[in-house]
């Protein structure tokens, strides 16, 4: 690929970037996945783990995929390639950025079905269909609403539509418009369910759960997960923090945005969880619920208690706000390197996209009925497979590379002046970029890659030796070469 340069696409000022950024981070894995797996390990032990995680790995991982957006200049596959030119590394680096894309539209595929629930969830609960419902009734509506592929057909497409109609629109038009409308109603809203979760009787119970670490509940599973989610919440390895950096223009600080992203993410993953684990011991429901407890434990809470009506279309209205702000952001990869690299107009590379992304979706459609004996992978049905295949290979090796490249690959001056951290600062941040970020990364890789318990560190060993030697000969080479790096 030859040189490209990203054009005239910027945001307009660096709250808009953060606004967009934090859209991207902010999305079901918060509202959803946070709650459910805090709930599964134990509470505040792994909350703890997590925060740690995140200040680890994600916060480094993050920086390095905007900084080199920015300084590639482009859509996530052109920008490495130009990056890769510039530091006369190899060309294959360009299919890093391609591996983001085409993980970002594969999610999205899924991730517009799974949003259509929310959407159903939020109309069901404005009409009042959850009033005074039970355990058995929510759950017979939930997978009644599952066996009917044409209910969930039309939430996927109702969903996909309304994503293409922001990004259609370009960056200033649709992606500004967008965030600046739907990231402060998202906050304001959650804030008002923290305020009106204060007034309960169980949110001392829900604060206890979430902030009072009982470490005989912490599992090294526990910590596994917490080390999978912590990378995977800032939406790093798609492509989208990549080519959102390449609208950010010079002289806007990499490093104070990505502590805003990291701060406003986890907030809301923690007020979720607040709000979440209030209604359950309010009610007496099982905070260990699983993947369940917010399409078939909450309706039931909501439904329960007095003002459930409001509360809960208000709760699942911010849910569908979480997912179509990250949605947004996964198809924008795909439409900037479609418009850069083929010349298509913005709306001709979007309906395209749309199309291939909605066509994808039927398959995770039919996953939950006519096609729940259909296995891509042994075991595994249409959706699980996209669902396995991205958030255990591609994400996380793209991540990983992406640290990889920053810390072994861009040259100590150009770093420093991307991130501007001081000695200090820089001597600390390229350490965990080289050493504990990459390394996180890999054994919740390798960990994810193999059932039996055995394998599965044999798998990690191997990983991580595979790294020690790649970083020793780097090492060696960075010293012979590019004295001070």
């Amino acid at each position: 690929m030859s040189a490209i340069e990203l054009s005239k696409p910027q945001w307009s000022s660096q709250k808009v970037f953060i606004l967009a950024a934090v859209g991207s981070a902010v999305g079901l894995g918060n509202i959803w996945k946070f709650p459910y797996i805090t709930g599964e390990n134990g509470g505040g032990a792994f909350v703890l783990v997590y925060l740690l995680c995140v200040a680890l790995i994600g916060l480094p991982v993050l920086m390095s995929e905007v900084g080199l957006g920015r300084l590639g200049r482009a859509n996530p596959p052109q920008a490495m390639a130009n990056l890769a030119a510039d530091f006369r590394a190899s060309p294959l680096w360009s299919l890093l950025g391609l591996n983001g894309v085409l993980a970002g539209l594969l999610i999205l595929s899924f991730y517009t079905v799974i949003a259509g629930w929310a959407m159903d969830y939020f109309v069901e609960s404005a009409k009042g269909s959850f009033r005074g419902i039970s355990g058995e009734a929510v759950g017979q509506y939930f997978s009644g609403f599952l066996a009917n592929p044409w209910a969930l057909l039309f939430w996927h497409t109702v969903m996909v539509g309304l994503t293409l109609a922001i990004v259609a629109k370009g960056v200033k038009g649709g992606l500004e418009k967008a965030v600046n409308f739907m990231m402060p109603l998202l906050f304001l809203i959650l804030l008002v369910l923290v305020g009106w979760s204060a007034a309960q009787n169980s949110f001392g119970d829900s604060l206890r759960f979430l902030f009072a670490p009982d470490f005989s509940k912490l599992t090294w599973e526990a910590v596994l997960i917490a080390m999978g989610h912590a990378f995977f919440t800032l939406s790093i390895g798609m492509g989208a923090m990549m080519v959102y950096g390449s609208y950010l223009p010079e002289g806007y600080s990499i490093t104070r945005a990505s502590l805003w992203i990291v701060f406003a993410d986890t907030a809301v993953a923690l007020l979720a969880g607040v709000v979440i684990f209030t209604v359950v011991f309010g009610n007496g429901l099982e905070p260990g619920a699983g993947p369940g407890l917010l399409f078939q434990t909450l309706p039931v809470a909501f439904g329960q208690m007095s003002g459930g009506w409001f509360w809960g279309t208000l709760f699942f209205f911010l849910v569908v706000l979480a997912a179509l702000s990250s949605a947004i952001s996964l198809i924008e990869p795909a439409v900037s390197w479609l418009e850069q690299n083929w010349r298509m107009s913005r709306i001709r590379a979007t309906l395209l996209l749309g199309a291939l992304v909605w066509l994808a979706g039927i398959g995770t459609v039919l996953s939950f009925n006519a096609w729940k004996d259909v296995h891509l992978l042994p075991g595994r049905t249409f959706f699980d497979s996209l669902d396995f295949v991205t958030a255990n290979i591609m994400l996380p090796l793209g991540g990983m590379l992406m640290a990889v490249f920053m810390a072994w690959v861009i040259p100590a001056a150009v770093r420093r002046k991307t991130f501007d951290l001081g000695l200090v600062g820089d001597a600390l941040f390229i350490r965990d970029l080289r050493y504990i970020a990459p390394v996180g990364v890999l054994i919740v890789f390798a960990s994810n890659l193999v059932e039996s318990s055995l394998h599965r560190w044999i798998a990690v060993g191997v990983a991580l030796a595979l790294y020690a030697l790649y970083a020793y000969n780097r090492s060696r080479y960075n010293l012979s070469i590019r004295p001070g790096e």
